[in-house]
């Protein structure tokens, strides 16, 4: 018998190599190559003999007759929101985070939802004893559930587990802790995540059960493993957040049953992730009197407006010394970008300041739409003129100057007058009637002289 090849594979990227090397030549990671055997058996040729013959499949018109996948509903609108109204049976989702942000959390609660409705779930966990995950139980108030629980790392006992009755929910938490016995390599490796996540999508498929895997992260925040792992599930779920903050998004990058532009917003608290209705009371800081370097801005994620505060402040600094920028919650790139066209088209000089820029909450922004609002917080700061605190401001900023429209304008604004706000600083074109006063602006320098001559 012939001695099984080795080859090594990257485990950020999943390339192979036939020999080992410091760092990868496709990611260019470094130390990330690890050995495993070469001769693998594939799950498929497990279950089917490849030598043997085909078998003919059957061919669909595209213009067949298709209905709408059957969802339910967990009963947390704020999850439900985020994978596009409710849970496809049949489905695989892959839901990464931060170790400690509330995953195992926020899916023992979606669990115990489901469970309280009549529907079986199970949830599989190779990371800690089924003690440990009663214990949490009845710490989030879900002791008496009727959520069956395991702890097991392997995938063929799993199945073997639960094909019997297929449950609705099958919870694997985590994908990197499963090994399957079809594949050699540790739990963890590329090789393994790859196979043993086939196994699962394949069963979700064949029994039609909602599978939900959970995923580590690296320190960049990517989901751990190969990222043929991402293509193999139907919905990857991004859970976000400080752990210093409070407040949780559940945000969806991939979704092949609805659109990946919605989020949920969920607070920790004491008992577990409770529903936030209305995120914007999380972002937005209510003052009596103005204070300047400060804006607010209606940002869009999905359907749904979110309003936070866009923080500046703007420190002089002695002749000769290099000034700071830094930006949290916001592209530094972007910052850059809207200091050099206020310097150049409004005259106004930030070479002698420090310049820092925050978006309250530990929200992050990446909507272009947010310029003009970024823009008034710098010139507040600089001049120490305060924005009118009843006042949002909307707008893209391009290089010459010129205040760009910005998508569902309307949206932003009818959400900013149902909480309070009385103006709206735009660019020209955007239409009214939501109960807000309009104030166009189609050039940068005009909002930076309105707001220096207040």
């Amino acid at each position: 018998m012939a001695k099984p090849k080795s080859r090594y594979v990257c485990q950020a990227c999943g390339s192979v190599s036939s020999r080992w090397q410091g760092q990868c030549a496709d990611c260019a990671e470094w130390n990330t190559l690890v050995q495993e055997t070469g001769a693998v058996s594939s799950i498929f040729a497990a279950k089917h003999n490849l030598r043997g013959g085909g078998r003919t499949i059957e061919l669909v018109g595209l213009d067949s007759q298709v209905e709408l996948p059957a969802r339910f509903a967990t009963g947390i609108a704020e999850f439900d929101r985020a994978v596009g109204g409710g849970i496809v049976p049949g489905s695989a989702m892959l839901v990464g985070g931060d170790p400690g942000i509330g995953k195992s959390t926020l899916l023992l609660q979606v669990g115990a939802r489901l469970a309280e409705q009549g529907q079986r779930v199970v949830y599989v966990s190779g990371e800690e004893s089924a003690e440990q995950i009663r214990l949490r139980a009845v710490r989030l108030g879900l002791g008496k559930s009727p959520v069956q629980l395991a702890a097991a790392t392997s995938v063929r006992d799993i199945l073997t587990t639960v094909e019997g009755e297929p449950p609705a929910l099958l919870v694997i938490d985590s994908i990197q802790t499963m090994h399957s016995d079809l594949i050699e390599g540790a739990p963890g490796t590329v090789s393994q995540v790859r196979a043993s996540a086939q196994e699962l999508v394949r069963f979700a498929k064949e029994q039609g059960s909602a599978v939900v895997l959970v995923g580590h992260v690296t320190k960049d925040g990517a989901i751990a493993g190969p990222r043929v792992l991402e293509h193999m599930v139907d919905t990857v779920l991004s859970f976000e957040g400080e752990r210093s903050h409070q407040y949780r998004i559940l945000r969806a990058m991939k979704n092949r049953f609805g659109g990946t532009d919605e989020i949920g917003v969920f607070a920790m608290e004491e008992a577990g992730l409770s529903q936030v209705p209305d995120p914007s009371a999380l972002f937005l800081t209510r003052r009596s009197e103005p204070v300047s370097g400060t804006s607010v801005f209606p940002a869009l994620e999905g359907t749904r407006p979110v309003l936070v505060e866009i923080q500046a402040l703007t420190v002089r600094l002695a002749s000769g010394a290099t000034p700071r920028r830094a930006a949290v919650g916001w592209d530094s790139g972007r910052l850059a970008m809207i200091l050099a066209v206020l310097e150049a088209r409004c005259g106004l000089s930030f070479a002698t300041a420090e310049v820092y820029l925050n978006v309250a909450g530990g929200y992050r922004l990446s909507d272009p739409a947010a310029d003009l609002a970024v823009a008034a917080a710098l010139i507040s700061a600089l001049a120490e003129r305060p924005v009118p605190s009843e006042c949002v401001v909307i707008g893209e900023i391009a290089l010459s100057g010129e205040v760009r429209p910005v998508a569902h304008a309307p949206l932003r604004l009818k959400e900013s007058a149902k909480l309070g706000f009385e103006t709206a600083w735009v660019p020209p074109g955007i239409k009214g009637g939501s109960g807000i006063a309009l104030a166009e602006f189609a050039n940068l320098k005009a909002l930076a002289d309105h707001i220096l001559t207040r």
